[in-house]
């Protein structure tokens, strides 16, 4: 098969970032079309096609769009480069409206209109601040579901929220659960018992998961950024968020699901936890830590209800060749937490976002160490990966990328990935995941997160990977154990 790539500026072109990633998405689904990226030429998406191979006119600017294109044969350019225009004008009939009334053009003016609500605010990274504070001096709460956003904004943010009694959700944010309705990518869980403060997405939505399945439901879930317990933030938006919950009389327990947060502000938190009314558990990711699994196993038991069996579905054959495991995240939570059971059987594992060295550098061959040695997981909703393209829970080209060359490496003994359902995920993730397993010949093990109510239907989704091959858990800890379980012997590859 020819690979061959094509790259054109269009002057004058322009089209908003969330247009041209659908456009970009819908390009790649033309046959012949391995790859699409189109986007206006800022310096940014510059360098993230130069990372992805391609080559841009030395000429390129801010005022141009940029088409790049890598392709099967060279007979599918004309049918990509239709297919960009045809995209393009699909987007231009759906923004038209009617001209009497225009729409608002900032948050502030948008919020003239109504007078209660939550300000949700999804733009580029550099832009969010200017947003999220026009909700905040409106008396608005504002969840931040943009990512690339600086450190001293976020804390120039929570520190003014703080100040008057208002919760700034993220930066970063991709899940909440407000009012009975999912935002970001939440799953669908039914309202009960629980009150969920998470500054982790998908550690959150593996909480859901497993409390739906078991038959619990959680009434609030306030996402506060991945940052928040950071010894930076120190649980600004945490401790409101605590503290609206315990306010909540449909909260009978709070929990609190977090990445690895610096450890004197998990003491001030838990010190913090103490003065509320509301029994509170902890989910804090960390060396000697419990995992979410575990987790979710203790807010059963404190509500007094059963702990179930966790569902597994297919069978992995024992892995004869290779020494290195491979995972391969969208959840950076779920990395993380792989991360933390992986290092304590095998040894120091390699990754894009370490707990500890070793990193992995980006570039092409992301998913294997330098040295040719060794363990890694690579958690592909990064900031780092996601600058100028779509989440991987979105658009999975990259992971789906990597996976091939995960595949075809004879180091590789086992890859362990994760699947993550939900409002805002993509509408049929094991359609194009089902057929890249089947073409691995190792044993492959999926933990899929999600709920029968998703949208995606968590048992087809189930059913097509393990029809593909793959073993799949609804516990991303088990599955986890049950990867470095199938290494050949765990004793080797550290």
């Amino acid at each position: 098969m020819t690979d061959l790539t094509h790259v054109e500026l269009r002057a004058g072109a322009y089209a908003d970032s969330v247009t041209l990633l659908q456009v970009s998405r819908t390009v790649q689904g033309i046959e012949g079309v391995a790859a699409a990226q189109v986007a206006m030429a800022t310096a940014l998406n510059i360098e993230v096609l130069t990372q992805m191979g391609f080559e841009v006119p030395a000429d390129a600017d801010a005022n141009a769009m940029v088409v790049a294109l890598r392709l099967d044969d060279e007979s599918a350019l004309e049918r990509a480069l239709a297919g960009v225009d045809e995209a393009l004008r699909d987007a231009g009939r759906r923004d038209a409206g009617p001209a009497e009334t225009a729409p608002p053009r900032t948050t502030a003016t948008a919020l003239r209109g109504s007078s209660d609500g939550i300000a949700l605010v999804s733009v580029p990274g550099a832009s969010a601040l200017v947003e999220a504070m026009d909700a905040l001096d409106a008396g608005r709460d504002v969840m931040i579901f943009s990512d690339n956003v600086p450190l001293e904004q976020e804390l120039a943010l929570k520190r003014t929220a703080a100040g008057r009694g208002l919760l700034v959700m993220g930066p970063d944010c991709g899940t909440a659960v407000v009012g009975g309705l999912g935002l970001g990518f939440a799953n669908t869980v039914a309202p009960g018992p629980v009150g969920i403060v998470a500054a982790s997405g998908t550690g959150c939505q593996q909480l859901l998961a497993l409390l739906d399945h078991a038959g619990v439901g959680v009434g609030s879930a306030l996402g506060v950024g991945g940052r928040d317990l950071s010894a930076d933030v120190r649980g600004l938006s945490t401790r409101e968020a605590m503290r609206r919950l315990d306010a909540d009389p449909a909260v009978e327990l709070l929990v609190v699901v977090s990445k690895p947060p610096a450890e004197d502000v998990a003491a001030e938190i838990r010190e913090y936890a103490a003065t509320l009314d509301t029994p509170v558990e902890f989910a804090l990711l960390g060396a000697g830590q419990a995992d979410l699994t575990t987790a979710a196993e203790r807010v059963l038991q404190r509500l007094g209800r059963g702990v179930p069996t966790w569902p597994v579905a297919g069978e992995a054959a024992r892995a004869t060749t290779g020494t290195g495991l491979r995972g391969l995240f969208v959840g950076g939570t779920l990395c993380d937490e792989a991360m933390l059971i992986a290092a304590a059987s095998l040894g120091p594992v390699h990754s894009n976002i370490p707990l500890s060295p070793p990193t992995l550098a980006l570039g092409p061959d992301l998913a294997a160490p330098a040295d040719g040695a060794g363990h890694t997981m690579v958690d592909f909703g990064d900031d780092a990966l996601t600058a100028g393209r779509a989440h991987p829970m979105i658009d999975p080209t990259l992971r789906l990328e990597h996976l091939a060359r995960v595949a075809a490496d004879e180091r590789t003994a086992v890859v362990l990935l994760d699947v993550v359902l939900g409002h805002g995920s993509e509408t049929d993730p094991a359609a194009a995941l089902a057929p890249a397993i089947a073409a691995v010949r190792q044993p492959v093990v999926v933990a899929v997160v999600g709920t029968d109510a998703d949208p995606q239907g968590l048992r087809r989704q189930v059913t097509a990977l393990v029809d593909a091959g793959a073993e799949v858990h609804l516990s991303n800890a088990a599955a986890t154990r049950r990867a470095i379980d199938l290494l050949p012997d765990t004793r080797e590859g550290h």
